[in-house]
């Protein structure tokens, strides 16, 4: 018998991703929707053969009926609190009146259990939802990933390919924790359907350095590129303090601090994953920094030639 699997925030970039794996995996999938979401996202969802409940208004009523047969919920809703609490709570209520026996929350960070509330606002939301959530009786299964590697061709200020500098904060031989959003996407869809997974998981993709980064770089681009250390993380924690008072931001989700925020806790011995949960689902081909970069480089190639 087929699975159904429930995901919301499928219209997001990982979301997306979360639903084709789950029907590379067989699952039947449904989604829920915003009225106002839009048409073109919901079209391309639909393409893929899923089921998708367009709300009037995101309420306990409304997303139980969309919850009821499913058996496991995943959440990859982003946004701040009145998204990662307010809302979440709202769809972790529907599917427990459902009588939905899983849940995956929306978490796909570095492991915040390990750190206090006020050292990522980001974060926090999540740790305040898991109160709420570890009060109820679904099972909930969180998945933490490190970082995303991909953010290191864009958002991610460690690889600034035109200045071919390779910036870090703290030990330049200290690993980090990256995985790539489709192999957390396909990690998430098989615990998804695993009926058995323990209340975390923690995967990585690939446990690089800034040194390491940069020999890979080097490789892969056949330039040479420099180390350039930052600061500490004592440095790096004065500065999130001033801009965040020259920038507050509080309403945005990623303003410049709360970026700050991510690598502070990075370069924290605390987030290492010791001994990742990559062999629970044997079947995934973890994408290293150096496929990533690989590809990405590559695609750079054939944008300039074509």
């Amino acid at each position: 018998m087929r699975k159904i699997i429930l995901v919301a925030g499928a219209t997001g970039n990982l979301g997306e991703r979360i639903v084709r794996a789950l029907i590379d995996k067989g699952a039947e999938v449904r989604i829920v929707v915003r009225s106002g979401s839009k048409i073109e996202k919901i079209n391309k969802l639909e393409k893929l053969g899923v089921k998708v409940y367009k709300l009037h208004h995101w309420n306990v009523e409304e997303l139980t009926q969309a919850c009821l047969e499913v058996s496991c919920v995943v959440s990859s809703l982003a946004g701040l609190r009145e998204v990662i609490i307010d809302a979440q709570t709202v769809l972790l209520d529907a599917a427990i009146a459902a009588g939905v026996p899983r849940f995956i929350p929306s978490d796909y960070s570095l492991d915040f259990t390990k750190f206090a509330f006020g050292e990522n606002r980001n974060l926090d939301l999540r740790r305040e939802f898991h109160e709420y959530l570890d009060k109820t009786p679904i099972a909930a299964t969180t998945i933490f990933n490190g970082a995303f590697a991909d953010m290191l061709t864009g958002q991610m200020p460690v690889i600034l390919f035109k200045q071919k500098l390779v910036l870090y904060w703290g030990n330049a031989d200290d690993r980090w924790d990256f995985t790539t959003m489709d192999d957390t996407a396909a990690y998430t869809a098989n615990a998804a359907i695993d009926i058995s997974t323990p209340r975390y998981l923690r995967i990585a993709g690939d446990q690089i350095s800034p040194r390491q980064i940069r020999e890979v770089v080097n490789k892969v681009t056949k330039n040479k590129f420099r180390l350039i250390r930052a600061g500490g993380q004592g440095l790096l924690g004065l500065i999130i303090k001033i801009a965040r008072k020259i920038a507050p931001g509080e309403k945005e989700l990623y303003p410049a601090w709360q970026g700050m925020q991510y690598m502070h806790n990075m370069i924290d011995k605390r987030s290492k994953i010791d001994t990742p949960d990559n062999s629970r689902y044997p079947e995934i081909h973890w994408t290293s920094v150096k496929d990533l970069l690989t590809a990405y480089q590559e695609s750079i190639s054939f944008a300039s030639t074509s």
